[in-house]
């Protein structure tokens, strides 16, 4: 072969490639790392079923927009940092039927957060409430929602070194964007006058802004041994509970033993709760939705 056939072969097969290489270097500044990888094993497939061309771009767009949701949810249960993944699934109701089923599938929807509701959770260690508020993230991070997990100590820390720092604001700004913050472990460790108003104050910026929930081991007339203060422990609750007027019962065949509590007028703010009648048997009170709006569920598993 002489020199010029060969040179006639080789611009040959470098025409050929070109479009190939133009093409990995198009999906790859428009960031489709999916259509870049799939695209011609799709083609392949479709050229032997005959498909055309449509059916084939159908076929490599769902696939992108498939894994892109794959890889959004996965950023989002990074960014919430969890320190365990639990799930719904996972969770034995049969352990603890003094849990409200129903309830808690009902939150595992998320739709308490397009109304900016929030949740609390109360009840002795060992009954589950961390493990639903993990999961309960979960859920919400799945379905498209940014989420934070915290304990409240762990809040309380970085609030202290945010505003040592000079960064309070920036930090104030960066947890009041999250759509649901998950504050675990309130009432496990007091905290300091400080800490305490630091907290009152990242809860209120989220007053009708976000859902939070809560998770405690206290009813609510002993968070002032937790938070230092009355005055303080009233106003949080009055920002978790305000409006605290209007309730939608259970079906009667689930509805718990203590869920009509308060009468038939508004809720009352403390003394709520009545204690367990056994400190060693578990008992897990779930109130639901207590919001910056119409009270809208009022639950109580708890067991008499």
């Amino acid at each position: 072969m002489s020199g010029a056939d060969v040179f006639a072969t080789n611009t040959a097969a470098h025409t050929a490639d070109t479009p190939q290489l133009l093409l990995d270097h198009h999906l790859k500044e428009l960031r489709l790392p999916t259509i870049l990888r799939e695209y011609d094993k799709v083609a392949r497939q479709c050229a032997v079923e005959q498909v055309d061309y449509q059916h084939y771009l159908l076929r490599i767009t769902e696939l992108e927009l498939l894994d892109r949701e794959r890889r959004a949810t996965e950023r989002r249960i990074r960014q919430a940092k969890f320190p365990v993944v639990k799930t719904m699934d996972s969770f034995d109701f049969l352990a603890i039927p003094s849990v409200n089923k129903t309830l808690v599938l009902e939150l595992a929807r998320s739709e308490f957060l397009a109304r900016r509701e929030n949740v609390l959770l109360l009840g002795n260690s060992g009954t589950g409430k961390t493990h639903i508020a993990l999961a309960l993230g979960l859920a919400a991070c799945q379905r498209g929602h940014r989420v934070r997990f915290t304990t409240t100590a762990a809040l309380v820390s970085e609030l202290i070194e945010a505003r040592d720092e000079k960064k309070l604001l920036r930090f104030q700004k960066q947890i009041a964007s999250y759509e649901l913050l998950i504050v675990d472990e309130l009432g496990f460790v007091p905290l300091s006058k400080i800490g305490a108003e630091l907290l009152f104050e990242m809860l209120s910026q989220r007053y009708e802004r976000g859902s939070t929930l809560v998770t405690s081991n206290l009813p609510f007339q002993e968070w002032t041994e937790v938070l230092g203060s009355e005055r303080l422990t009233g106003a949080l609750l009055d920002r978790l509970t305000h409006h605290v007027h209007e309730r939608r019962q259970l079906p009667p065949q689930a509805e718990p033993p203590q869920t009509r509590l308060g009468g038939e007028g508004p809720l009352p703010l403390r003394s709520s709760v009545p204690p367990p009648p056994n400190t060693q048997q578990p008992y897990f009170q779930l109130l639901a939705y207590f919001y910056s709006a119409p009270l809208a569920w009022f639950c109580s598993a708890l067991d008499t």
